[in-house]
């Protein structure tokens, strides 16, 4: 039966490379490819390959604000990429596939709403973008991210910060060890979403065991009782013993095991930069496990059971976090938010966002409308500084998929307001309610409008 199957997208992006020996590009994913063909996984009944796809432009500015539009922030690759995670997605929906891994790249956890240009190497998020198409398209509601990558993923967590229908779950190395520097304990989601953000900084050299009593004891409770439609798994494997950028000692098998426990419907791959000695058996053991076949043969050649052994320390620490988040999922419902966030109109907060990749500073300054009959609309002013290049200054608009009709006609007379004003070049609207997104280019006088 076809809907017993696994999908899976393999797009290595052979024309797209930050640099011929950055260690994002495409040979990350060609030893999989030959692992893939050599262990005959691709002949598996369980297993339909699919052909990928392009996003539209539109896809894109469903989800960001591209600085200054959107074609000058991809190129194909990255449409490539995104749209991949919309093949399958359409698949799994449509019932022909029970699950599906796309293991494409450029990755893209690391894209925020506001794209000044690339980051953590990622530009568009594959995910996000995901999302808000399932929810377009085929009236998905609730859906679970889990990132599994050693990175917490700032830029999906932005994105889904105020969206109380997206669970948005990161276990990675601790930020204070490791770009980019966020995914603590604190930052739980703002005040439409409290406690829809859940992120557990892991200390360097954290192996299985404590990674197995995250999943058991925090990410599969939490999972279960959100109850989602759809659970998306950021598929990051930076966290392998062997990866150059990581400091985790996370194995193939555990990796596997995760997986097999999560039941993701769709993995999407992110991290991972030991090409030869941690992609191939993570990967083989990634599809085995989605495709229901015995993975208890993949094993790294220079590992062996009890190689890593978990200090009783760092295991006591993992349990604190993983208490204290329990704690704050279960209380979610009882917070005195205004206590929190305020009981302004609009809940505020100021970020600096570093683009380590194009070498961008941003300061951005979030508005988000405190509605009590739906998440709000929020405003964002954005100010990116590219060196001796001008700053380049916007100011953006979005509307929830959820919004009550109040929120979204302020929502509009904002926009044409922001419209008039000198203090930006650009002005962007994204109403999600409608699926309609505008852009404004005050230099030229003109305004572009998509409709999904």
């Amino acid at each position: 039966m076809i809907n017993k199957k696994t999908g899976l997208i393999f797009f290595p992006a052979f024309d797209w490379a930050i640099s011929p020996t950055h260690p994002e590009r495409e040979e990350r994913l060609l030893y999989t490819r030959d692992q893939i063909f050599e262990e005959g996984v691709m002949d598996l009944p369980q297993i339909h390959e699919y052909a990928p796809r392009l996003a539209s432009l539109h896809d894109i500015s469903r989800t960001h604000f591209c600085v200054p539009m959107v074609q000058s922030q991809v190129t194909e690759a990255h449409l490539i990429a995104a749209g991949s995670t919309l093949q399958l997605g359409d698949s799994i929906v449509n019932g022909e596939i029970r699950n599906g891994f796309a293991m494409v790249r450029p990755p893209g956890h690391h894209a925020m709403r506001v794209v000044h240009g690339n980051r953590g190497f990622c530009s568009i998020n594959n995910e996000a973008v995901l999302v808000e198409y399932l929810r377009r398209r085929h009236g998905i509601k609730k859906i679970a991210i889990v990132d599994s990558d050693a990175h917490h993923g700032d830029g999906t967590q932005d994105i889904f910060y105020h969206d109380p229908d997206v669970l948005f779950i990161s276990f990675h190395q601790d930020g204070r060890t490791i770009f980019p520097g966020t995914g603590f304990t604190h930052e739980l989601g703002g005040p439409g979403a409290y406690a829809k953000t859940l992120n557990v900084p892991l200390p360097p050299g954290t192996g299985d065991e404590a990674f197995m009593y995250v999943v058991d004891n925090l990410v599969l409770p939490v999972v279960k009782d959100f109850q989602p439609e759809i659970i998306i798994n950021s598929a990051g494997q930076d966290n392998h013993y062997t990866d150059p950028l990581g400091s985790m000692r996370f194995t193939a098998r555990a990796y596997a095991d995760f997986t097999k426990k999560l039941q993701p419907h769709l993995a999407v791959l992110e991290g991972g930069y030991a090409i030869e000695t941690a992609l191939p058996y993570i990967n083989l053991a990634i599809i085995l496990a989605l495709a229901d076949v015995d993975y208890s043969n993949v094993m790294e050649p220079d590992y062996w059971p009890g190689r890593f052994k978990e200090s009783p320390e760092r295991i006591a620490q993992v349990q604190r976090m993983v208490e204290q988040l329990l704690e704050s999922w279960a209380n979610k419902d009882k917070v005195d938010l205004p206590n929190v966030f305020g009981n302004d109109k609009y809940y505020q907060r100021k970020k600096f966002i570093y683009y380590d990749t194009d070498y961008i500073e941003e300061e951005q300054f979030e508005k988000v409308r405190m509605c009590p009959d739906c998440p709000g609309y929020i405003i964002i002013k954005s100010r990116g500084e590219r060196g001796y290049r001008a700053p380049i200054r916007i100011y953006a608009v979005s509307i929830p998929f959820q919004a009550c009709h109040a929120c979204q006609s302020e929502a509009y007379d904002i926009y044409e307001q922001a419209k008039k004003q000198k203090e930006c070049e650009y002005v962007y609207m994204q109403d999600k309610s409608t699926d309609t997104c505008m852009y404004y280019d005050k230099v030229k006088g003109q305004e572009w409008v998509t409709e999904g």
